[in-house]
């Protein structure tokens, strides 16, 4: 190669240096200023792709100038378009798929293709009292549009319960760049300890399945121009039985004991969450054996065909697929008293009927414990005083210390010793006793009283 050459080719490719510096810049220069909305632009293979460009400026312009460049990755940029004023001097290569329209600086690329995928580069002059340039850079992807994901199952059949695993694998057709998300009743399905994904995130891997895990499972697909998502499919899982239990039409029901009565009728059912449905099995217990009663879900008792009164039953469910069964116990009696009535009839009686009733209690007892207080102990002492002599009555009267004062002056002494039987008692000052104490010899202590009268006062008395 000559120095010539060389010096050339040095030139241009500094110039492109320089030209590619330049670009970096920001879109405005004193005056002009141009506006891009958007500094990617996304379009779909086969269809047309506006690219819009805005500018304006603040000096007057004789010439307006408006090139475009086109740059793959890692390829120096090339000429497709431009124009003067309002004439187009189009690249001949590129004629009948580029489009613009000056003075709007907009772009049309139609159809677009896979290979128009790059930057595209608009540099706007202004020609004036000197020459402003402003250029703008837009990234251009061009993708397919994602066609409707199929999801497939393994195993078709279905797993059972911490011993299987289910794996969904979303398949698409048609679309590039393709990102996938797996949904669970509407949302995201996150990694966990048992749920993972692949690298590409197109198949859900479940191990080992548990009852949680059951839902409507679907696969969204999208890229930067579309999205679809799958019909939703349900993975079959094999669980149960939980949550045994027994209920029953009618009859009073604590705990795990149901209260029927003579002559009444009464239907058990048996139920479990479980999949595929349980069979069931009715176990009656009695003296230590026991035997199988009935197979299905329901159980009829007739209370006048039990021989005893307490009857032991148990309902056993078991899963043929899990292998697992479950079991529960209960105990009817047969009565003959009508419990379940009695006990809705004391349900039946307000808060308000007791609290009055109780009230009602209260004040007529508080009214007859008034009453006797009152009158009972002068029906005692009138009684008493009918029943003594006059002459007792008359004693009892003058010593009662209320007639005269005078005859009450003195100094009393309280004695008491018990009596016996052989030792006639003295005479002596005292108060009488009692009617119902005098002339009878009790083998108890005898209480007198004995007063004592001053020297100056005993002889007027005797």
């Amino acid at each position: 190669m000559g120095q010539d050459a060389f010096m050339e080719s040095f030139s241009s490719t500094v110039g492109v240096f320089q030209y590619k510096i330049y670009l970096l810049l920001l879109g405005t220069c004193s005056g002009l200023k141009v506006v891009v909305p958007s500094h990617t632009v996304h379009g779909i293979r086969g269809q047309a792709l506006y690219l819009p460009v805005h500018y304006g400026f603040h000096t007057p312009a004789s010439d307006i100038q408006i090139i475009w460049l086109f740059e793959r990755r890692h390829t120096m940029p090339k000429y497709v378009l431009g124009s003067v004023n309002k004439s187009v001097v189009p690249d001949l290569e590129y004629q009948q798929k580029f489009t613009m329209r000056p003075p709007n600086a907009s772009l049309l690329i139609n159809p677009l293709q896979s290979t128009d995928e790059g930057n595209y580069i608009v540099k706007v002059n202004i020609q004036g009292n000197g020459t402003l340039s402003v250029s703008q850079k837009i990234q251009v992807t061009v993708d397919d549009p994602v066609t409707k994901p199929v999801v497939q199952i393994q195993p078709s059949s279905g797993a059972v319960e911490y011993v299987g695993n289910v794996t969904l694998t979303c398949l698409v057709d048609g679309g590039t760049r393709l990102a996938y998300q797996w949904l669970k009743n509407g949302r995201p399905v996150h990694t966990s300890s048992t749920i993972s994904f692949s690298p590409q995130n197109n198949v859900l891997h479940i191990a080992p399945v548990t009852k949680e895990d059951i839902g409507n499972y679907s696969c969204l697909v999208k890229n930067a121009v579309s999205e679809m998502e799958s019909d939703i499919i349900m993975p079959t899982i094999y669980y149960g039985p939980y949550g045994l239990r027994v209920n029953s039409d009618r009859g009073l029901k604590v705990g795990e004991v149901f209260t029927v009565d003579i002559g009444e009728a009464i239907l058990f059912d048996c139920s479990a969450d479980s999949y595929p449905p349980n069979t069931y099995s009715w176990i009656q217990r009695t003296d230590n054996t026991t035997y199988v009663i009935k197979h299905g879900p329901r159980l009829k008792v007739v209370s006048e065909k039990v021989a005893r009164k307490t009857t032991d039953y148990v309902c056993c469910a078991y899963n043929n697929v899990t292998g697992r069964q479950d079991e529960t116990r209960f105990t009817v009696i047969i009565t003959s008293v009508g419990l379940e009535k009695l006990a809705q009839k004391g349900k039946s009686l307000s808060p308000l009927a007791s609290i009055t009733g109780i009230s009602l209690f209260l004040i007529i007892s508080m009214c007859l414990l008034f009453l006797w207080r009152k009158y009972q102990p002068c029906k005692v002492i009138k009684q008493k005083l009918e029943g003594r002599p006059e002459t007792e009555y008359r004693k009892a009267r003058t010593f009662s210390g209320h007639e005269d004062a005078l005859e009450d002056f003195g100094i009393y002494e309280f004695i008491a010793f018990p009596e016996a039987p052989a030792v006639p008692r003295m005479p002596s000052r005292s108060v009488p006793a009692s009617a119902g104490t005098s002339g009878q010899d009790l083998p108890s202590t005898i209480y007198e009283v004995i007063q004592h009268i001053p020297a100056q006062q005993q002889d007027p008395l005797e």
